[in-house]
C-alpha cells in the first residue's frame, strides 16, 4: 500500500512544532511514502483579527519544501499545500492567496465563527452544554455551506472539527440534515472530502459520513493526520485507509498543481 498524509503542519503554522525536515523524517519512519505540507493560513486568526495576502510568507514555505525535497529524494514525495480557512469571506484575497505557482493542494477549513458572530476561533467558545454546541454547529455548517460553493479549496477539511471539543455531548448523526447538502455540493463541483484522523484519535467516527458520501455518488477523498507534532506524523493513516476501503471506496486523491489524481487503495 502506498500511504499518503495530506494534512500536516510545520513550524510555519502558528501551532506547528518543528521544521518540515523533522516532520518528514518521522513520516518516513511511520511508513508514509507521500506527504503534503499544509501549513495554516486563515482569514481570521484565533482572536478574530483579519488577515490578508501580505500576511502569507509563501517564500519561506517554498524554500522549506525545496530543501526537504532535496534531502528526501527517493525516500518521500513532498508536495506543497495550504490549509486555508474561511476563504469564502473575501474572494479577492482568496484569489491572491491561491495564485501561488508552486501550490499543489488546498484544504478548505472552517476554524472560526462567522464574521457576523465575531469570527473568534471555535476553540475558545463555550461548549459546556448541548445547547451551546448547537449554536456553534449551526454557524459552523452555514459557513461550510458557503465555502463549499467556492473554488478556494480542493478538499473540504475535517468536517468533524468542532466535535473534538464537545466531549460527546452531540453527534454528527444529529446534524446529517446540515451535512448532506454540503456533501452534494462537493460532489456536484468535483471537490474532495477530507478524512482527518485527528492525529490517530478519530477514525471510526467518519463511518456515517463516508457511507452517506458514497451513497450520494461521491468518490473523491483525501486523508491526513493533522499532525502538528512529529510524533503524530502519519498517525491513523493505515487505519483510515482500511475504513475507507470497507465503506466501498477504491481510491484516494493525491494532487499536483491542484490537479487530482486517483491513487488506488491496493
Amino acid at each position: 500500500m502506498y500511504y499518503v498524509d495530506y494534512h500536516c503542519h510545520s513550524i510555519l503554522s502558528m501551532d506547528g512544532r518543528v521544521p518540515l525536515e523533522v516532520l518528514a523524517e518521522h513520516m518516513v519512519q511511520a511508513g508514509i511514502q507521500e506527504m503534503c505540507l499544509t501549513d495554516h493560513f486563515d482569514l481570521f486568526d484565533g482572536s478574530a483579527r483579519r488577515c490578508y495576502a501580505s500576511d502569507l510568507d509563501w517564500e519561506a514555505a517554498v524554500a522549506q519544501v525545496e530543501q526537504a525535497r532535496s534531502r528526501f529524494q527517493g525516500r518521500l514525495v513532498i508536495k506543497l499545500g495550504l490549509e486555508y480557512g474561511m476563504g469564502h469571506v473575501d474572494p479577492s484575497v482568496s484569489q491572491a492567496i491561491l495564485a501561488q505557482p508552486a501550490l499543489d493542494f488546498v484544504i478548505g477549513s472552517i476554524h472560526n465563527l462567522s464574521p457576523e458572530r465575531g469570527g473568534v476561533d471555535l476553540y475558545f467558545e463555550d461548549m459546556s452544554t448541548p445547547q451551546a454546541c448547537d449554536v456553534i454547529l449551526q454557524d459552523y455548517f452555514s459557513s461550510m455551506e458557503q465555502l463549499a460553493k467556492t473554488d478556494y479549496f480542493d478538499s473540504l477539511g475535517h468536517i468533524l472539527y468542532p466535535f473534538r471539543y464537545m466531549n460527546g455531548q452531540v453527534s454528527i448523526l444529529d446534524y446529517m440534515d446540515r451535512v448532506e447538502p454540503i456533501l452534494k455540493t462537493l460532489i456536484r463541483r468535483e471537490k474532495a472530502l477530507e478524512i482527518n484522523t485527528y492525529r490517530g484519535r478519530t477514525i471510526r467516527a467518519w463511518t456515517p459520513l463516508l457511507k452517506r458520501y458514497g451513497e450520494l455518488g461521491g468518490r473523491l477523498l483525501t486523508v491526513g493526520s493533522d499532525a502538528h507534532d512529529p510524533r503524530h506524523s502519519g498517525a491513523g493513516i493505515p487505519e483510515a485507509c482500511e475504513l475507507i476501503r470497507s465503506c466501498g471506496f477504491s481510491a484516494l486523491c493525491i494532487y499536483e498543481k491542484r490537479k487530482p489524481q486517483l491513487l488506488p487503495l491496493v
